[in-house]
């Protein structure tokens, strides 16, 4: 490249024409050369594309048996791999620039991806919580947690840089903005285990089973993260609220195993099976998507999982992950991924690893100019 005319070009000039590519062909043009990549990567040409528009990417989670000793060398464990719903295609970010054994990606905000991982000098029941942009291969690591938090906790992240670890009895709150770097602990006195937790604006909401063992019955919870940040008070009161309306009816009892999911804006996902009666082992019509709006309170129903596609996931355990108007939806078994893209339903073929896998996953805002 030394010899290339290229770059005998003035900085500003190269500035100027590697502006004029979009993300995807900026993130191909550092991998040409040290050269390529230097300039792309420098202060003053990330400032330039501080406002280009981001990719909207799915991610997978490692499956859990791909999470332990024996598989921490496997591709799906050192690894970040990624659909581009626009472009039909699946990218991977290696994560081998972080000093940490067995990465475990489990969310992600802005263009940052939030991940376990072992300590490589600390026995494995020391779990480490790192942030990362996969794109510019930086990270940081957040104050150090115990392994037990990693296995029961749900991570939430938000757009304020603000981070939750949430159980059924505790929750634990960090924020890059506040003074003293470390964990915030409070008491959550949820009645059960919080079913697929999500933040919107200033809120956290999740589903809880307050049934019986023998009949499950789901409520819907959520309480205002202002109030958890009460420091006045060494733990939290029990701020969650039991969201009920009486136009809602039996919404909740015609969902089998739901699961939350944010949408667009100030909207909620709810995606579970549609039963067919009300007995215990009840089997499904199809799969439903309704959508809550927290403005009105009133919920809608969003769109219906085609027939053909619903046979394949009938009598399939399944998980679900997505954002906004994509929902992806992985059943063991079943080789390919489904997914409803705003007002279409597709397949996604090509999945890594064994097809058969049980995914989860979340959305990956891809940005160059996210900072841990």
């Amino acid at each position: 490249m030394e010899d290339s005319p290229i770059s005998r070009l003035p900085e500003d000039t190269l500035h100027q024409i590697f502006s004029s590519l979009s993300l995807r062909q900026i993130m191909i043009c550092r991998s040409v050369c040290k050269n390529f990549n230097q300039l792309l990567t420098s202060p003053s040409f990330m400032h330039l594309i501080s406002a280009r528009s981001h990719l909207n990417l799915l991610a997978l989670r490692p499956p859990h048996h791909h999470h332990n000793h024996h598989s921490r060398h496997s591709s799906l464990s050192t690894s970040l791999h990624v659909y581009d719903p626009d472009q039909t295609r699946w990218l991977r970010f290696n994560l081998d620039f972080l000093p940490f054994r067995s990465p475990h990606p489990v969310a992600s905000s802005l263009g940052l991806v939030y991940l376990w991982a072992d300590s490589p000098d600390l026995p494995d029941s020391n779990k480490s919580l790192i942030v990362c942009n996969p794109l510019t291969r930086q990270y940081r690591v957040l104050p150090q947690l115990g392994s037990a938090w990693s296995r029961h906790g749900s991570v939430l992240v938000d757009s304020r840089n603000r981070v939750m670890v949430l159980t059924e009895l505790a929750a634990l709150y960090f924020s890059f903005s506040q003074k003293n770097q470390q964990w915030l602990k409070f008491s959550s006195n949820l009645p059960s285990k919080p079913r697929s937790p999500i933040v919107v604006s200033n809120s956290v909401f999740a589903l809880c089973d307050v049934g019986s063992p023998w009949r499950s019955k789901w409520k819907l919870f959520s309480c205002a993260v202002k109030n958890m940040l009460n420091l006045n008070l060494n733990v939290m009161n029990n701020n969650w609220e039991c969201l009920e309306r009486h136009e809602w009816g039996d919404i909740f009892d015609i969902m089998k195993r739901p699961r939350l999911i944010r949408g667009n804006g100030n909207k909620i996902l709810m995606i579970g099976g549609l039963k067919s009666s009300y007995s215990l082992n009840q089997s499904c019509l199809t799969i439903l998507i309704l959508r809550l709006d927290l403005e009105t309170m009133e919920w809608e129903e969003a769109t219906r999982m085609p027939e053909e596609m619903h046979r394949w996931f009938q009598d399939s355990k399944f998980k679900v992950f997505g954002g906004g108007d994509r929902v992806c939806f992985s059943g063991k078994k079943v080789g390919r991924l489904a997914l409803w893209d705003c007002c279409e339903w597709r397949w996604i073929d090509g999945v890594p690893g064994n097809g058969d896998e049980l995914f989860r996953g979340f959305m990956f805002e891809a940005r160059l100019t996210a900072v841990p």
